[in-house]
């Protein structure tokens, strides 16, 4: 069942693709990286019916029917896809005690589990149990050299349709860029005179920072900083879902975008949950108000990496006429990095948090980091082959703290193949963080999706706790401000 082409065929002679230079990097042992996108059903599964769906759609694309060969240079090769070696269906007992332990538990274990190479990398598992927040749950993995991140979601986004229109494709709200006011003469001029130095100046402060990172400068050893190996830990996956509604409500009292408010709210959440950390074991003369006096060390350098995707998101419209008329569309990993530095301490007022990180936000879009490490990254991978390139870029995360993505997703409630979804979780593992944090917006909730290491990381729903209740305190001091 589920071949990979009508003819249920494949010749020698079909088209074969060599590694982008990024997916070679995602294939070497100390970056050695996957993603997972969980999914919450609102009703159980059927997997025959998901199996013909993915027939139709996921087979079609060429990476989910093609398998890694590297005997003469990495490559993409097609091959037959059998269904029941990529859909995992295990026999559960459906009133099975603790299921949200269950599911976490059962997902910490693919992190312990590598791919089949002899088979294309990818996989889906289908849990019918009963969660607190869903009636099932599906956990896709992906290995991450199969494609950037933006991309494979929105990809398994082409999979799905609105749930009150089974034929329409679920609608994603595009990134608008402001029109240039060009008016002409001398003060035009002057302006974009000084938007070209600074645009030079700053790219030439973070790429040797960057470089910088690579050679010596480490973020400070907080609790939430993974040790060295922590790329081959287990991983624990944990989730919690907020209103998008208050994130837009700050978002326009403070003329703002949603990712501004996101990184304002981590930033006030690892504020709090390191204050908590670093205060533990120290007597309490406050009767337990230890988040009002500050524990932090002075002068926190504690960085996230951002992966920015360069190439230009394929349009979900796009993604599903590839799958279903053979069309052609760009495609792989053409990813750079920047480094985001955040502002860890307490502040008196928690709006200060978001002002901070739109001001830090800001800066890093008058540079073109991203470009320059992403060209950095391929002529030393040209140059000098995988393994070098590997090893400066485990530098530059083992040297940062933690890893930090965002994504919009649909406007309105979706299905998968007809399973309505309650909510989508991506996240990722294989680098050396002990930390990623994920933000997926669906709908008017937006899903706040960790991967942690348990040893740096043991209470990661206390995180999720602060994390919730700093976006609460800047909600409720906006409304003040009303």
């Amino acid at each position: 069942m589920g071949e990979s082409d009508n003819n249920g065929k494949v010749s020698r002679e079909e088209e074969e693709q060599p590694l982008s230079p990024a997916s070679r990097l995602f294939h070497s042992p100390r970056f050695n990286c996957y993603i997972i996108a969980i999914l919450g059903c609102n009703t159980k599964f059927k997997p025959d019916v998901i199996k013909s769906g993915l027939e139709q759609t996921l087979l079609k694309h060429p990476r989910f029917s093609s398998k890694l060969v590297a005997d003469d240079g990495q490559r993409w090769t097609k091959t037959i896809v059998n269904l029941e070696d990529h859909v995992m269906v295990p026999d559960l007992d459906p009133n099975i005690d603790f299921a949200d332990q269950f599911v976490e538990d059962y997902i910490s274990d693919l992190t312990t589990k590598p791919m089949d190479l002899s088979k294309p990398l990818w996989e889906l598992h289908l849990l019918n149990n009963k969660t607190s927040d869903a009636e099932a749950v599906g956990v896709f993995r992906i290995h991450h050299s199969m494609g950037d991140g933006a991309s494979l979601i929105s990809l398994l986004l082409a999979c799905t349709r609105k749930t009150l229109d089974p034929e329409a494709l679920p609608s994603v709200p595009e990134n608008i860029r402001a029109g240039s006011t060009n008016s002409g003469g001398f003060w035009w001029f002057l302006s974009a005179f000084w938007s070209v130095l600074r645009l030079i100046w700053n790219t030439l402060v973070d790429v040797l920072l960057f470089g910088v990172t690579i050679m010596f400068m480490k973020d400070t050893k907080t609790p939430i900083k993974g040790a060295p190996g922590v790329e081959h830990n287990i991983k624990k996956f944990v989730h919690r879902t907020i209103s998008l509604d208050d994130i837009k409500l700050v978002k326009n009292a403070l003329n703002m975008t949603v990712n501004d408010v996101v990184l304002g709210v981590t930033q006030a959440g690892l504020s709090r949950y390191l204050n908590r950390r670093y205060g533990e074991g120290k007597a309490d003369i406050n009767g337990g108000e230890k988040q009002t006096k500050s524990n932090l060390p002075k002068s926190i350098r504690l960085r996230a990496t951002i992966l920015v995707n360069l190439r230009p998101t394929v349009g979900i419209q796009a993604l599903a006429n590839m799958m279903e008329k053979g069309s052609k569309t760009r495609w792989g990993n053409l990813i750079g990095y920047i480094l985001l530095p955040f502002t860890i301490a307490l502040q008196d007022n928690p709006l200060d948090y978001v002002r901070k990180a739109k001001a830090t936000i800001d800066r890093k879009k008058r540079s073109l980091e991203s470009i320059c490490t992403f060209l950095g990254a391929v002529l030393v991978l040209r140059t000098f082959g995988v393994k070098v390139a590997a090893a400066l870029t485990h530098k530059v995360l083992s040297n940062s703290t933690m890893a930090f993505s965002s994504m919009v997703g649909p406007l309105e409630e979706i299905s998968f193949y007809g399973h309505p979804l309650a909510y989508i979780a991506p996240s990722v593992y294989g680098h050396p963080h002990a930390l990623t944090i994920h933000f997926q917006s669906y709908v008017n909730k937006m899903t706040i999706a960790l991967a942690v290491d348990p040893n740096a990381i043991p209470d990661p729903y206390q995180l999720c706790d602060d994390l919730e209740e700093s976006l609460k305190l800047i909600h409720d001091a906006i409304l003040k401000k009303v």
